[in-house]
C-alpha cells in the first residue's frame, strides 16, 4: 500500500509511476484531507475521488461509485466549512450529468 501526499501537485503522477512498478493499493483521503502535523502548511494526502477518476480513466475497475463519492466529499467540505484540496468533487454536477 502506498501513501502519497499531493506535494507540488504531483501526487497522481506518483500514482501512475507506482502502477508501473506494480503497486495496486493506495492510501487516499476524501477530498485530500490530511497533511503532516509537524510541517506547517504541508499538503494533504491524495484525494480519493481524484485517484478513483484517474484509475478508472486508465481502465482499472475500482468498485467505487465516483458520483456518490464526489457528492459525499462535497458534504464533508460543507461540514468543515471550507474548500478541500481535492479537485474532482468540485465538479460533482458535471459528474451527475456524465453518469446519469
Amino acid at each position: 500500500v502506498l501513501h502519497l501526499h499531493d506535494t507540488r501537485g504531483l501526487g497522481l503522477a506518483n500514482v501512475c509511476a507506482a502502477l508501473e512498478a506494480g503497486v495496486r493499493h493506495f492510501d487516499t483521503s476524501i477530498g485530500g484531507l490530511g497533511g503532516c502535523p509537524f510541517i506547517p502548511g504541508a499538503t494533504g494526502n491524495i484525494a480519493t475521488e481524484d485517484t478513483v477518476y484517474l484509475l478508472e480513466s486508465m481502465g482499472f475497475e475500482t468498485g467505487i461509485d465516483l458520483q456518490e463519492l464526489a457528492q459525499d466529499t462535497t458534504k464533508v467540505a460543507a461540514f468543515l466549512g471550507r474548500e478541500l484540496p481535492g479537485k474532482l468533487y468540485k465538479l460533482s454536477d458535471a459528474l451527475s450529468a456524465r453518469y446519469a
